[in-house]
């Protein structure tokens, strides 16, 4: 029998308590890094939206010519007026010379770690390396993940936050200096108080609407955005002008036109793919006075890189169970036997 390992929230929190968030976000980070730079191996596509007046729901696959991955993922911003999270998540990995499941792995958890490790994996490249201060203007589900991937994996040792939700940044704050005891938390009245002065600039804001949470007059020499809540068509943070004025990089080019802050941008308007630099194909960060900005909208092949990164610590670690999917047949063509057998089976509430 081919069993499909089943891993829960409790596996994934499990994971991180026995390494710790940093050395999970590195590893991440490695993972994410192989893959983009194997990106010419990969079938992808945009992902696919079901979108209604309260949300969107979406389905992202990618694959090679070895493993199958798709992620399941909602985005519902009115969902915490009714006790629920905005954002959850599941994903399969399945072989492809079989298309039998290998894992199937709730992605909540998950994503919020690939997410901040994706944004560290962009500004090693953009932001300036003496980076010390970072802007977090959105201080909900992902803020955490995001202040300490970059306290504990780039170096950022103040983390300005704002929210116009002042119990947000209380919770960020609680929560950081539990997680991250050393970073300096500063709050913030507004988005320009928390801008001025930071090297990098993160958003990660929920409402879907298009928003100028970041304007033009915000921007300073050398600043690099991070411009992560801008994730669906008709959802932009970024005021066009900062578009102009920056040197974008960006996950999959042809998502990104649809649903990123790139969405305001004529057809012409120049972006570069992330993998090209970490390929070498393409340069980052120029000089010590360019704007950099990484329009993250999140990719299918970081929730690839993601199941491979959880099944893996899942086999070191000997957790996961048989998700029993998958029926375990004598004779692999007799269905209807199977199915009648394992109802009279001893046990069975038909039996």
């Amino acid at each position: 029998m081919t069993a499909t390992t089943l891993l829960t929230t409790t596996d994934i929190a499990r994971i991180v308590a026995v390494h710790g968030l940093p050395a999970v976000l590195s590893r991440m980070v490695d993972y994410l890094e192989a893959d983009y730079r194997r990106w010419q191996a990969f079938e992808k596509t945009p992902r696919l939206a079901s979108h209604s007046p309260v949300g969107v729901i979406e389905l992202m696959p990618i694959c090679d010519d070895r493993e199958y991955s798709f992620k399941y993922v909602n985005g519902h911003p009115g969902n915490p007026a009714r006790g629920l999270s905005t954002v959850v998540a599941f994903g399969v990995l399945a072989d492809v010379a079989t298309g039998y499941p290998a894992v199937v792995s709730e992605l909540t958890l998950t994503t919020a770690i690939r997410t901040a490790a994706t944004s560290v994996m962009a500004a090693r490249l953009l932001a300036r390396a003496e980076s010390k201060v970072m802007a977090l203007v959105g201080n909900g589900a992902q803020s955490e993940f995001q202040a300490n991937a970059f306290h504990h994996l780039l170096g950022i040792e103040e983390v300005r936050l704002f929210d116009v939700d002042p119990a947000a940044t209380e919770k960020l704050a609680v929560n950081l200096a539990l997680s991250a005891p050393a970073l300096r938390v500063v709050r913030c009245a507004g988005a320009a108080e928390a801008a001025a002065g930071a090297d990098i600039v993160t958003t990660a804001t929920a409402d879907k609407t298009n928003a100028t949470i970041i304007s033009a007059d915000m921007i300073a020499p050398g600043m690099h955005l991070n411009a992560v809540g801008g994730d669906c068509p008709g959802k932009t943070e970024l005021e066009a002008a900062v578009l102009e004025r920056a040197s974008v990089f960006v996950e999959f080019e042809p998502q990104s036109r649809i649903e990123g802050e790139l969405q305001q941008m004529p057809a012409e308007f120049q972006v570069c793919e992330l993998w090209r630099v970490l390929a070498g194909e393409a340069a980052g960060r120029r000089d010590a006075a360019e704007v950099t900005l990484f329009d993250s909208v999140g990719f299918a092949l970081e929730d690839y890189a993601s199941l491979r990164l959880m099944r893996d610590y899942a086999r070191e670690l000997g957790m996961g169970r048989d998700a029993g999917l998958i029926p375990d047949m004598a004779d692999p063509k007799n269905l209807f036997g199977y199915m009648t057998a394992t109802a009279a089976a001893p046990g069975s509430k038909a039996a």
